[in-house]
């Protein structure tokens, strides 16, 4: 099932998407829902999949990435966070900001949480996992370097891209992540390569901070990063969850 969030009639609404038809819900995918009508996949203006209150990110999860940034393998997970507002949306913008230097693209597997999640074990974590989209990382990566740590790196407005939809129906273990720059191959490697798995980056998460529906855990990016510029388009494919393409300007 792949659930959406569309602008329907001057309003967002949730959905449920086939490959042709999206069937509108009468609430969140969290809650209780009806259906309620129909639109056309075709044409619909995508909006991202869900709005979390926060959105936690994982860093150095991939073994290839620890390498090409100098950074040990970490004992336990390396979490951080980005704001709502880095929320970009399927075929939205990146904006450059004037004097950040380096921006760089991070493909990424994105968790989205189902239900509240508090101290759970890598079982409970798995239960209470919505589905899954894709993300980008979007960092500036000399603020990154300037700063010694990664909050302003990865906060700027619209650095989130999140979508197109939430796949309820795939297994995370082992899909391929790839991102593509102007049609190139970029990064390349399944989630298999990670050090610490989907289940257990969540179960770490809950019992540091309760998540709630909707929020979203990102799961790290692997090996091949690089800089955007203006007038590219980059490109996250993931395996079995689906597209997600934005331009820089």
């Amino acid at each position: 099932m792949k659930v959406v969030r569309v602008f329907s009639e001057g309003d967002a609404r949730y959905g449920l998407a086939d490959e042709a038809t999206v069937t509108l819900i009468s609430d969140e995918p969290f809650a209780q829902w009806e259906p309620e009508g129909a639109i056309g996949l075709k044409g619909a203006q995508l909006l991202t999949p869900v709005v979390p209150t926060k959105i936690v990110c994982v860093g150095i999860n991939y073994r290839s990435h620890a390498e090409e940034m100098g950074h040990e393998i970490p004992a336990e997970p390396v979490i951080f966070l980005k704001p709502p507002t880095t929320i970009n949306v399927p075929g939205g913008d990146i904006h450059l900001s004037e004097g950040i230097g380096r921006v760089d693209y991070e493909a990424e597997l994105a968790a989205v949480i189902g239900r509240r999640t508090h101290n759970a074990t890598p079982e409970q974590a798995r239960a209470n996992i919505l589905g899954f989209t894709c993300a980008n990382d979007v960092t500036a990566r000399d603020i990154q370097r300037i700063d010694g740590q990664w909050t302003r790196a990865k906060s700027y407005d619209g650095f989130c891209p999140l979508g197109p939809w939430i796949e309820t129906d795939v297994d995370p273990a082992d899909l391929l992540v790839e991102c593509y720059v102007n049609g190139e191959r970029k990064q390349s490697a399944r989630t298999s390569d990670m050090i610490f798995d989907v289940d257990t980056l969540v179960s770490f998460v809950s019992g540091v901070m309760t998540l709630v529906p909707g929020d979203v855990v990102l799961t790290g990016t692997p090996g091949g990063i690089g800089p955007l510029e203006t007038g590219d388009t980059v490109e996250v494919r993931i395996q079995g969850v689906g597209s997600l393409v934005n331009r820089v300007v």
